[in-house]
């Protein structure tokens, strides 16, 4: 897969930081994937449409070993098709949302957050626009 964006924050990505991606999915195979990584290299969220499954597989990497996979039957997907996926946090968790449908919320396996502060793309599909945002967070605000 080739990396297609990588953004870096010093102070870290989360809570309160948004990443936007939109695309066109190749028919072919499931190669798309969102990782958030930690200063040390440990992936604090990865996140891929599985479209072989219809499914969406959250999961982290820390201390060399891979996380349990947390796997979501939402998927609104379609391969061919142009997608919208949005990855967003709060302090508890990252919300992962396809197509404007929540697909996953994946509760904070690294800590602290600010240590997590390089979000990387990596596809091999068609990408038309990658957007990092921090968003304002309130008081009253849990999430999605």
């Amino acid at each position: 897969m080739a990396l297609q964006f990588e953004a870096f924050c010093a102070e870290g990505l989360v809570p309160g930081w948004s990443l936007l991606v939109q695309g066109h999915t190749d028919a072919g195979e499931d190669k798309f994937e969102i990782n958030f990584l930690s200063e040390a290299g440990d992936i604090a969220f990865h996140i891929k449409p599985r479209f072989s499954s219809a499914t969406m597989v959250g999961n982290n990497f820390q201390a060399g070993r891979w996380g349990q996979e947390e796997v979501s039957s939402v998927f609104p997907l379609t391969l061919g098709e142009p997608f919208e996926m949005e990855v967003s946090s709060d302090s508890q968790h990252f919300h992962v949302h396809a197509q404007e449908h929540k697909v996953m919320q994946f509760a904070h396996r690294h800590r602290p957050l600010a240590a997590v502060t390089r979000v990387q793309v990596l596809s091999d599909h068609r990408l038309a626009q990658v957007e990092l945002a921090r968003r304002g967070l309130s008081w009253g605000d849990r999430g999605y």
